[in-house]
């Protein structure tokens, strides 16, 4: 079998690929891979015929054959990876997450700040609360309020928590919202906080993806997914009722609507209004919101902004960031300008903006938020915050000077719900070697320094390690910056943990991360993140090059950076283990199946990979407007560039993968993954393939699994560049000819099936 495989990769090297040969020498490989029923060599689905897939089967979340498959796989990978060394890094990792001096994330609902823990003691985790002066202690006093590992136990459910929306007025009942195995689906029961029990004829509402919002005790808005024709094509909620306690909500009435192929709806009672005003808020595509102003009796009256634009409002006061430009009142305002007016003088057609914020090059906006009538923002130049209060038609601004100066801040109101905030503003400042503190600044007092409420400890030696600054240069020429962080002086064969994101707008920015810094810079590696086009750190311009069509060019950034460490003499191609999830899953699927020769090992989670069937699966359709519509011909074209799944084929350099979902994730449907898997498998290549059954689209339900999901990772790659390492030193790899290195690693790996 040795030999066969090893005639195979020569054979790859020295002409071109021939199909009926191949299925020959690789026939016998494929019936004890693992993958049921193959005895020919199968190079479906492909990019000239992707409908024709095999594997579908694989899809059926809870399929006896599928799950089999799935659990087949997952055993394979963790006797493969879960050496003696796998049990420590498992251990390391569990007693970081379980330390009882973590920072306890905190959240203020009237007179008490909420938190919910998790440590080794309590799993599922304690839903508390505590006051502020107590909080300020070194080991404050906490009252318990639901033990989640109890409920699960009495309920027989696998819960995982999802938070609780507290009423607002008397604050003695909240709705909680529970997760089987961390589904984005969830139950919804109503619980007393005074007799710390729940209420049996209460607000609750079977699993469904749904949100609710408070009007007043006996009242509730309701966006669930729950019930017939209620769901959009995503699979969100189409309609907002008003459900009043005791009635049925499958039968309340309907007071806002929109077509299934909407997003998704919602209901908010804005509270900082004089008077009862409601918004209505329906997502018509991700990327657009349109917001109407009504009543409990329906809305009646549509905001006349993009569709684009960010938004939000406090009494008289909206705040507007447009993603585009927008010509208005007889000014243009910037993309990602901020711009403010009087919501009432808005409404009246007013459209005289004062302008806030202005963008430049790499100078973009990141946040802004209400907090007691004013408005606090955030950008990535320095002055990095400032604070505008609105006094008819000025805007006064102020420079939050005080807030520290690290490479990752963070600011957000104390407080949950905007009416009742006053000012007082919690900060996280961090960078990748400085474990994260928790400060309190009261923004509208006369600016002082800030209180440090909680440090977290420092889970791994930093001595002697460096964050550096750096830029690739992309294949258009664009300059793609990303940060290092690892030795000082490196001796060029660096192990490099590389990272990146690369869409929906949303911003990697450096930050500590415990389990790196232990598992992977304390024994000498380097890691990097990478800000891909795609993201949001410069603004919607970076985003909107790295979607749709450009979404290829988001993967060739990622590339880009790759290939500049190793052109600045910090690794060699072997060394460097790419990891991404989700969106980030694609960009390292694509680097197996585009960019195979720069990279030693990659992590695959929760990927999207099939773009074809994308838009058919869980809430897929929902991300046409970042990926395209498959079953558009013109859009089909540059979708079929990105579809990793169909563009693997045989006979290519490419590096041992790991691809790892949740049965329970109900966001990124778990079949992609084990899609990708089966096909790599079928095709000879070293694809390992790991599922728990719990964790949504996340990593497990508590700090034991996070814990074993990440050890595991960080295991892989280290047990292919010693796979790498002893190929090398028995001259198996021609060092002329690094692109291909990683068949070789193919032959080794398949010794140790």
């Amino acid at each position: 079998m040795i030999k066969l495989a090893e005639h195979a990769v020569a054979a790859a090297k020295t002409r071109p690929f021939r199909a009926d040969r191949t299925l020959r020498l690789f026939s016998r490989r494929h019936h004890s891979s693992g993958y049921p029923g193959m005895t020919a060599f199968d190079f479906r689905p492909t990019l000239n015929a992707p409908d024709d897939d095999p594997h579908l089967w694989l899809e059926d979340v809870e399929g006896e054959r599928a799950l089999d498959w799935a659990a087949s796989q997952s055993a394979r990978t963790l006797g493969y990876f879960g050496v003696t060394q796998f049990d420590r890094d498992h251990d390391a990792v569990t007693a970081i997450f379980d330390r009882p001096d973590k920072v306890p994330l905190i959240t203020r609902r009237g007179q008490y700040l909420y938190n919910f823990w998790q440590d080794a003691g309590n799993p599922r985790g304690l839903w508390r609360r505590t006051t502020l002066a107590a909080y300020m202690k070194v080991d404050p006093h906490w009252e318990l309020l639901l033990d989640l590992d109890a409920l699960a136990a009495s309920d027989g459910e696998d819960w995982i928590w999802g938070g609780a929306s507290i009423e607002p007025e008397r604050r003695e009942r909240a709705v909680l919202r529970l997760s089987r195995g961390g589904s984005d689906a969830v139950v919804h029961r109503e619980f007393d906080l005074e007799c710390l029990s729940f209420v049996a004829d209460g607000f609750n509402l079977p699993e469904a993806k749904a949100g609710i919002e408070w009007l007043d005790p006996d009242t509730l808005l309701l966006s669930s997914a729950l019930g017939d024709a209620m769901a959009t094509r995503s699979g969100y909620a189409r309609t907002v009722r008003l459900w009043k306690r005791g009635a049925d909500p499958l039968t309340a009435p309907v007071i806002f609507e929109t077509g299934s192929d909407s997003m998704a709806v919602s209901g908010h009672l804005d509270r900082t209004a004089e008077s009862e005003r409601l918004w209505f808020i329906e997502r018509s595509i991700f990327f657009e919101t349109i917001g109407r102003i009504g009543d409990r009796s329906r809305a009646k009256m549509r905001t006349d902004r993009p569709r684009d634009a960010w938004w939000s409002g406090f009494g008289d006061w909206l705040a507007v960031k447009p993603s585009k430009r927008w010509t208005v009142g007889g000014m243009t305002h910037a993309a990602d300008a901020l711009i403010g007016i009087s919501l009432s003088s808005f409404i009246a057609a007013e459209r005289s903006f004062a302008i806030l914020f202005e963008p430049g090059d790499r100078r973009s906006l990141q946040s802004f938020f209400w907090s007691n009538g004013k408005l606090v923002i955030s950008y990535l130049v320095d002055p990095r915050f400032e604070m505008f209060t609105p006094d008819g038609q000025e805007w006064m601004r102020r420079a939050l000077d005080t807030v520290p100066t690290e490479r990752t801040v963070h600011v957000r109101s104390l407080d949950a719900e905007h009416h009742e905030t006053n000012g007082e503003v919690l900060i996280s400042a961090q960078d990748p070697i400085t474990p994260p503190k928790l400060l309190l600044l009261d923004a509208t007092a006369p600016l002082g320094a800030p209180v440090i409420l909680k440090r977290d400890p420092e889970n791994f030696d930093a001595f002697g390690l460096v964050v550096t600054r750096h830029e690739a240069v992309s294949t258009d020429g664009e300059m793609i910056a990303y940060t290092q962080v690892g030795p000082a002086n490196g001796n060029g064969d660096a192990p490099v943990h590389l990272t990146a994101y690369g869409g929906y707008g949303k911003s990697v920015l450096p930050h500590y991360n415990s389990s790196l810094g232990q598992l992977w810079l304390e024994r000498g590696g380097t890691c990097v993140v990478a800000n891909i086009r795609g993201g949001g750190e410069f603004g919607t311009r970076w985003h909107e090059a790295g979607r749709r069509a450009g979404k290829r060019l988001a993967h060739d950034d990622f590339a880009a950076v790759a290939a500049d460490l190793v052109r600045r003499g910090i690794t060699l191609p072997r060394r460097i283990a790419a990891e991404g999830g989700s969106n980030g899953g694609l960009l390292i699927a694509i680097m197996l199946t585009r960019y195979p020769e720069r990279c030693g090992a990659l992590f695959c989670k929760m990927p999207l990979v099939d773009m074809r069937r994308y838009t058919k699966l869980l809430a897929g359709a929902s991300w046409i407007d970042e990926y395209g519509d498959p079953d558009k011909p013109e859009e089909r074209i540059f979708l079929k560039e990105i579809s990793a799944y169909h563009a693997a084929t045989p006979g290519q350099p490419y590096p041992p993968i790991l691809l790892a979902t949740t049965k329970r994730d109900d966001r990124v449907h778990p079949g992609r993954a084990r899609k990708m898997a089966a096909k790599l498998q079928a095709l000879g290549y070293p694809a390992y393939f790991y599922e728990p059954s719990a964790g949504g689209h996340s990593y497990g339900k508590d700090n034991r699994e996070r814990a074993a999901f990440i050890a595991l990772g960080h295991q892989f790659p280290s047990q292919c560049d010693r796979l790498a390492s002893r190929s090398h030193s028995k001259g198996g790899r021609d060092p002329d000819k690094e692109q291909h290195f990683n068949q070789w690693v193919s032959v080794i790996a398949s010794r140790r099936e």
